[in-house]
């Protein structure tokens, strides 16, 4: 599998964003608090990971919600999927919500969401009078129906 190197700095206690599986899209990544951060149904808050990263030009980060924090917390990662930029240089922030109906307490070292890594390509816009036609043509919204 390719491989990138991404400069990091990483102001936290914790070990560098990680693959769990060599099959893993994503990278782990976790929180980086003073004091443990308790989530009330339905409220959401900005999770520090002390994470600060200078991605090359054509790539970008997307910050996805864990589905095991999802399933078994009813935490998930809003913005979703969050993306920073390659001229982004400020820490990396995980904005998550409890949808739970219980309170839920996230404490430092805590994996909040993965990170993944991804190649971006930027559009030219090429104005026209008329684009081509397709079977679906404008249909959508659910116009296929339900299976």
């Amino acid at each position: 599998m390719p491989t990138i190197e991404i400069k990091i700095i990483n102001k936290s206690s914790n070990a560098l964003p990680e693959y769990a599986t060599t099959g893993s899209s994503g990278m782990d990544i976790r929180a980086n608090l003073d004091i443990p951060q308790t989530l009330q149904p339905l409220e959401r808050t900005l999770i520090p990971t002390g994470l600060f990263i200078e991605l090359p030009q054509g790539y970008e980060a997307q910050i996805r919600p864990r589905s095991g924090l999802a399933i078994k917390q009813g935490i998930t990662c809003l913005n979703t999927p969050g993306t920073i930029d390659a001229d982004y240089r400020g820490e990396i922030k995980v904005i998550l919500i409890n949808l739970s109906q219980e309170e839920q307490v996230i404490h430092h070292g805590d994996r909040i969401a993965q990170m993944v890594v991804q190649t971006v390509e930027q559009v030219q816009w090429k104005p026209v009078e008329e684009i081509a036609g397709t079977v679906r043509s404008a249909g959508g919204f659910g116009h296929t129906g339900k299976q």
